[in-house]
């Protein structure tokens, strides 16, 4: 546990508003966003200016104390959860939450590690501007975490990760330095790019405090269409079709299997089949046009209606619709962003966040999925995502036919193994354990064992070489030797 010298030394810094130590204060913060992962810290430290991070982590380095960063937590895999032994401090970053500048017409915006993703939406939005990634926990998720874990979400397929989207970055090192690169500089040629070692470090090589992130132009038209197809294979070539037909504004592409849209019409209320004859698999398609692609010519809808045609007369398409409003293109929406909970409410199940090379993806939606219902009788499998990008959500749900009970216990006793069956897979077919939600400390004994030496020399190499006092995020990320 943290001493109370230690304690005392962070409250000088602090303040009385610098510093969290009411264990009912504390305790929300201590579990993970899915619940998976619990730990214990004596105290919540919440800087209000990068000066102060950097106290606060020169304070944690001469007492050696191991600092956890911590923005919204909604981690999916336990990134931003103090281990259990009580020997680390929680780094909220949360009252760090201005935009410091807004620049409409360089299409950029600094801000703090601690700005809610929504409150940029709404910000870009009153200045007829964008921030082109957006995902569920938009309203809790903050820019610091977004950047340390490199998000993905719906709108990869146009505008990329995060990564893409950063054009500098602010951060307090492990040895309290203050490194400066939140300018957004197109040519930089000083060596190493620290931009993108912070960028998905999840918090192991500083602590992010700032950075600039590149806008877009507002929507002016979008068109959601939704098509049933024969197979994931027919999906590919659909997005191959439209991408040749409409040109670089295909912003989304889902694909889901058809049982899985049953289970969200079962479960989900007020939802309905977008369209009227059943198929095997489905796309949901989105195409937006900004003030850069033409405004005059024809609308989003009916360059989507013309590639569906185009897609209708080779045969591809069972069935498609486009959405006639709004409200029925968000009505499109919420299915697929329902999958999960529907998915969830079919019973227990092993939960996979994976990448392969999009050509593979539908070989890789159909094959894993009979392999794995092959190797462990009983279970179900069944695969969703952004097509575009090659992120697949792999389900395999416990057998249930012994009931929940039973199904939990095969969970318990058969989930390393089942996991590792299927990222034994991922691994074949030459993709990544991890497609968007990190590492954290769910997956990385995982990571220990699938990556190549080389890649796991480099990471320690790094790891040690900017923190060798591991005071950064212990635990997450970098596999101990």
């Amino acid at each position: 546990m943290i001493s109370q010298d230690v304690l005392a030394a962070f409250r000088a810094i602090g303040g009385p508003d610098g510093i969290v130590e009411d264990p009912d204060d504390i305790a929300p913060w201590l579990v993970d966003w899915r619940g998976k992962f619990s730990g214990h810290s004596s105290a919540i430290l919440t800087p209000r200016s990068t000066a102060q991070v950097a106290d606060f982590v020169c304070c944690a380095l001469a007492f050696g104390v191991p600092l956890v960063p911590q923005g919204g937590n909604t981690s999916m895999v336990g990134g931003a959860t103090p281990p259990a032994d009580g020997s680390a401090v929680i780094l909220s970053m949360r009252h760090m939450n201005r935009i410091r500048q807004f620049d409409a017409d360089a299409d950029l915006a600094i801000c703090e590690a601690g700005v809610i993703l929504s409150t940029l939406h709404d910000a870009a939005a009153a200045a007829d501007r964008r921030f082109p990634l957006s995902l569920g926990s938009k309203g809790s998720a903050t820019i610091g975490g977004l950047v340390s874990t490199n998000a993905g979400g719906t709108q990869v397929l146009r505008h990329g990760t995060m990564r893409a989207l950063v054009a500098g970055i602010e951060a307090v090192l492990p040895d309290g330095s203050i490194y400066d690169g939140i300018a957004a500089l197109k040519k930089d040629n000083r060596g190493y790019d620290l931009r993108h070692l912070l960028v998905g470090a999840e918090g192991t090589l500083g602590i992010v405090t700032a950075a600039s992130l590149r806008l877009s132009p507002a929507i002016v038209d979008r068109a959601v269409g939704w098509a049933g197809i024969a197979s994931p294979q027919d999906a590919l070539t659909l997005l191959r079709l439209l991408e040749a037909e409409v040109g670089p504004v295909v912003e989304g592409f889902e694909v889901i299997a058809g049982e899985t849209l049953g289970f969200v019409l079962d479960v989900i209320p007020g939802t309905r089949a977008p369209i009227a004859t059943p198929a095997p698999w489905h796309a949901l398609i989105e195409i937006d046009l900004d003030n850069a692609f033409d405004p005059a010519g024809a609308t989003a809808a009916e360059r989507m209606e013309r590639a569906l045609m185009r897609a209708q007369d080779t045969g591809l398409l069972l069935d498609a619709a486009i959405a006639a409003s709004e409200a029925q293109a968000e009505a499109f929406w919420r299915i697929r962003e329902s999958c999960s909970e529907a998915e969830r409410a079919q019973g227990p199940a092993l939960q996979f966040d994976v990448s392969v090379p999009v050509a593979a993806m539908p070989a890789f939606m159909i094959e894993a999925a009979a392999a794995s219902e092959a190797a462990f009788p009983g279970t179900t499998a069944a695969a969703f995502g952004h097509l575009g990008d090659g992120n697949i959500h792999f389900h395999l749900r416990a057998p249930m036919q012994d009931g929940l009970d039973a199904a939990r216990d095969w969970l318990a006793k058969k989930g390393p193994e089942a996991t590792q069956f299927v990222n034994d897979k991922v691994v074949d077919m030459g993709g990544s354990i991890s497609a968007e939600h990190g590492i954290g400390q769910m997956k990385i004994g995982e990571l220990a064992r699938l990556e190549s030496a080389a890649r796991l020399h480099a990471l320690r190499a790094i790891k040690d070489a900017l923190d060798p006092q591991g005071i950064m995020n212990p635990g997450k990320l970098v596999p101990l030797a």
